[in-house]
């Protein structure tokens, strides 16, 4: 069944589900030009007794089910991509490679204004992270235990980045241009026109990135039978350029006070080249070198993402009551690409060319329905229908040869894999206060069709599973400044399409990774308790934490012999986490303001299929501090440092680490601005992983080479007077995840 004729049915299943709801909603709606509707306060919609805390760093917005940081005052944000924006956010950790995680899980749904994209899934999400500019982002929210008004994708949570929004009237607009070490630098511009009904924005923008980084292992494999560890080292320089551009641009028109039609078309193009040598010896029983080469690698990664979204959203009768319908169609098209040439090669032979390719497409739509009413006792009803359509492609090719003209092809590394999955979702939540007592609870039953096709291999299967994802958010006021909070939720992590594609994929000549088909969803047991002070503009915030999971996925490394190693994923028996979180926010003096936050967490793992005859354990922790200055309206100085502990793995454990960050922004008028950034002042962002087994010892270290500098201008244009307009509608009130 194609995406057209399912996103029919879609339509028809969501007709079937919420046409009691939108009957009732035409038959009281006012007719156009008679009002009957109430402006509605921004981000009420969705949160019990919102908290706004303002700090000159970044303000928190706390509520019921989410975290809101604003990242307007991020110095590094304006000049830096989306990974340094997310390395500033309490909770959240992006490593070296751009590899995000959420309270140290690493299955984390990201979102762009509520809805997913295909540039943050797949092999490529973490250069998207580090190549996709973050000065058109204004706040991340952070949803460690969503509602089940969101899909349960993802066991740590979802991040949702809030894009801007310019609803000044008339014309306005910014351009934007930074210059940074390496050959690095970025500009964009952006703007808006704001009429009575009619509001067009769009903004584009290119960037360019350079860094160098290093990777150095050392590797041990048991041999049977000499008795004895084959040792090996491996040792690779790298040199990364990458370029992103993208450029978008939406309308909103408003067809009555109460009616607003929107549309937005979208295009994002990321190229990522890279030149790596890497020396490679390897050992016999004896201690002697047997093996040794030196490999020349050009890599390129292409990655293009088009998508449109239109939504229609129509306020009804009362204030928080409302309907929104919005559709989403995108196509993510992923090339991967490398040439190598393998010399000097012990034993002597002659040199070895090697072509590598990976090509995937995948077709994503979204067609999501959402009804919002108030109910008797201040009550919140929240309802909804949402189909989610994927088409994936994945065309793998390689092929060997002694000379660039005369390759021939490798039927180990040349495969078609086809992956076809959609989901219908039914969901619900009902939200009351009880005096000083508010709960949410709500329920998400979801019906999953999967189809796989390994076109190369002959093989075919399909799956359908039904499963149920309740959630349940409460807080209790104690004071007017202190609550309480505590919270449920049901999570699951599918496998993604190239975890199940059992072909393997060529990474070097000694490591190989392959996908597991007989890999099943794992589930999350997420609990948290919660206490929030907040005297003043300050903001404290301590949360305790606990997850259970079953059929938890690792990565299992496998020896094939040879000295090379194959990297699949399993499912473990049982993954068990828990942790405090603490969160600061205030002011020192009138003029320097801070915000610190740290997680200390344990972590147990049962590894016994993986060779131990015990469950592992260990605690680790995180911490970051930002300061800001400000000794004048116009000079603002910044300081951004995180640190992170030892993270036990299923086979091993992730060392120590940390980096630290300078900022400087100057106001010369209204109008113009500029900034300087450090980032990795200390030369200290590395990442060091140790694999400890009976059979295989391995230390592997990745260190990005800094520090890296940035220099940039900021002028802002348009009308300055904000116009008298009619009440009308805030279209922008937050009527729920879509």
């Amino acid at each position: 069944m194609d995406m057209q004729v399912k996103l029919r049915v879609s339509l028809l299943a969501a007709a079937a589900v919420l046409a009691p709801a939108i009957a009732h909603a035409q038959a009281t709606a006012p007719a156009p030009g008679q009002g009957g509707a109430k402006p509605a306060a921004r981000d009420q919609a969705n949160t019990v007794q919102e908290v706004v805390v303002t700090g000159q760093r970044s303000d928190m917005r706390s509520s019921i089910d989410r975290r809101s940081y604003s990242v307007a005052n991020d110095l590094q944000s304006a000049t830096g991509s989306i990974a340094d924006a997310l390395r500033n956010i309490p909770s959240v950790e992006v490593d070296v490679q751009g590899n995000l995680s959420l309270r140290g899980d690493s299955n984390v749904t990201i979102l762009i204004d509520g809805k997913p994209s295909g540039m943050f899934s797949g092999d490529g999400r973490a250069q998207a992270l580090q190549q996709m500019p973050a000065d058109q982002v204004e706040r991340v929210e952070v949803m460690t235990n969503p509602s089940a008004a969101f899909s349960p994708e993802g066991t740590a949570g979802v991040i949702n980045l809030i894009t801007k929004k310019n609803r000044k009237p008339g014309k306005s607009g910014s351009v934007r241009a930074n210059v940074g070490t390496d050959g690095r630098w970025n500009a964009g511009l952006s703007g808006a026109y704001n009429a009575q009904k009619l509001t067009l924005s769009g903004d584009l923008g290119v960037r360019r990135d350079g860094h160098e980084s290093e990777l150095q292992s050392e590797r041990a494999v048991y041999d049977g039978f000499s008795g004895d560890f084959i040792e090996s080292r491996q040792d690779v320089e790298v040199e990364n350029t990458g370029r992103m551009a993208h450029v978008r641009g939406g309308v909103d028109y408003d067809l009555t006070a109460d009616t607003r039609l929107s549309g937005e078309l979208r295009h994002r193009r990321m190229k990522f080249d890279s030149d790596a040598l890497e020396t490679y010896e390897g050992e016999d029983d004896t201690g002697a070198v047997a093996t040794a080469y030196l490999r020349d690698t050009a890599g390129r990664m292409n990655r293009a993402n088009t998508g449109a979204t239109a939504t229609l959203r129509r306020k009804l009768p009362g204030d928080e009551h409302d309907f929104v319908a919005s559709l989403m169609v995108e196509r993510t098209e992923f090339e991967r690409r490398q040439d190598t040439v393998y010399t000097d090669r012990l034993p002597s032979a002659p040199d070895l060319y090697e072509e590598i390719r990976g090509d995937t497409t995948q077709d994503q739509g979204q067609l999501k329905l959402d009804y919002n009413r108030p109910l008797p006792g201040e009550a919140k009803l929240q309802a909804g229908y949402e189909a989610e359509i994927q088409d994936n492609r994945f065309d793998a090719y390689g092929a060997r040869g002694e000379t660039p003209g005369a390759l021939t092809v490798d039927t180990n590394l040349t495969n078609l894999f086809l992956h076809e999955q959609t989901i219908h979702s039914v969901y619900g939540t009902y939200e009351r206060p009880f005096g000083k007592f508010t709960a949410k609870a709500g329920l998400r039953l979801e019906a999953v069709e999967l189809d796989l096709n390994q076109v190369t291999g002959g093989v075919q299967d399909s799956n359908e599973y039904r499963r149920a994802y309740p959630s349940l958010h409460t807080a209790y006021d104690l004071t007017e400044k202190q609550q309480l909070t505590a919270s449920y939720s049901r999570r699951v992590q599918r496998p993604r399409p190239e975890d199940l594609n059992p072909y393997p994929v060529y990474q070097d000549a000694f490591n190989y990774r392959a996908g597991n088909p007989q890999l099943e969803p794992q589930e999350t047991d997420s609990y948290e308790i919660g206490w929030q002070y907040r005297p003043g503009q300050a903001f404290y915030l301590a949360t305790l934490y606990y997850r259970e999971t079953s059929k938890g996925f690792t990565d299992v490394v496998q020896d094939l012999g040879g000295g090379v190693l194959l990297t699949t994923r399993e499912n473990l028996a049982e993954n068990r986490s828990g942790g405090l979180e603490l969160v600061a926010n205030g002011k020192l003096t009138p003029k320097l303001s801070y915000n610190v936050s740290g997680n200390v967490f344990w972590n147990e793992i049962d590894a016994s299929a993986l060779g131990f005859t015990e469950k592992r354990e260990g605690t680790s922790f995180g911490g970051r501090v930002n300061l800001n200055w400000q000794p004048t309206a116009k000079d603002f100085f910044q300081l951004n440092a995180m640190a992170r502990g030892e993270q036990i793995m299923p086979q091993g454990r992730r060392e120590p680490g940390g980096i630290l960050n300078l900022g400087y922004r100057r106001k010369v008028n209204e109008q113009l601005s500029f900034v300087v950034t450090a980032q990795n002042v200390l030369d200290s962002m590395q990442e060091r992983f140790v694999i400890d087994t009976p059979a295989i010892q391995d230390v592997t270290e990745r260190k990005m080479h800094g520090p890296l500098l940035y220099f940039g201008l900021t002028y802002n244009f348009g009308d300055g007077q904000r116009r008298q307009r009619e009440p009308q509608f805030d279209f922008d009130a937050g009527t729920g995840p879509g």
